[in-house]
């Protein structure tokens, strides 16, 4: 796979600068039901089992969203430790005040960037439609797993949902916006394949699987 060029501050603004509130506003119709139905072909329903199936009672989300999946998931215990990490204020505001019961710590950082949150370590860790936003190639921004795992209990889970521009089937409407959202700097998949995703995990995680739901990869490992 050719090296790309190192991402600029630009770069990393351009993939979270489209969320604000008046896109978070619309962002569960326009994106986790209507492209996730018809251009990814990976419903909200299939990513929200991969949540129950991988989230602890002691849980951190990078690249939270709306909060949608930590609002409506399962978790294994009824008071649930939840830190939320983003570097967008919007997002973060957004998740928190939905999952507002459960008390949510918020912390603006980039994953991007070695980090430490204070507190005690983690369980599990969710990447819900994070890696498609960060700027690099899969094999060079797989650098954020180093930096989870340095806030992680030992064996902690890690998980998440990421769009793959090689090595799936795409569909003529994932194509377009694929594209279109790669030139406006919104993703930055271009270079993203499903072999670069199982080395990925392979190098940093243990136990790593991924299943491909239409252009979405769903997967997970230890730390």
């Amino acid at each position: 796979m050719d090296s790309t060029p190192d991402p600029t501050p630009d770069d990393v603004d351009a993939g979270h600068a489209f969320y604000t509130r008046r896109s978070l506003a619309i962002y569960d119709f326009a994106i986790l039901w209507y492209f996730s139905r018809l251009a990814w072909k990976c419903p909200a329903g299939r990513v929200l089992r991969h949540y129950d199936d991988h989230i602890s009672g002691n849980h951190l989300d990078i690249g939270v969203g709306t909060g949608y999946f930590l609002d409506r998931c399962s978790f294994p215990t009824t008071s649930p430790r939840i830190a939320l990490m983003d570097p967008n204020d919007a997002c973060l505001e957004t998740a928190s005040s939905r999952i507002e019961r459960y008390e949510p710590e918020r912390h603006r950082v980039s994953v991007l960037e070695p980090f430490d949150l204070g507190g005690p370590s983690f369980g599990s860790v969710g990447m819900n439609y994070l890696l498609h936003c960060l700027p690099g190639d899969i094999r060079s921004k797989a650098i954020v797993f180093e930096h989870v795992k340095a806030v992680t209990e030992p064996g902690a889970v890690v998980f998440g949902a990421t769009l793959l521009h090689d090595g799936v089937h795409r569909n003529w409407l994932a194509r377009t916006v694929m594209t279109r959202n790669n030139n406006h700097g919104v993703f930055s998949n271009a270079d993203d394949d499903l072999e670069g995703l199982e080395w990925a995990l392979s190098q940093h995680l243990v136990e790593p699987t991924i299943e491909i739901v239409g252009c979405v990869a769903l997967f997970s490992g230890r730390t």
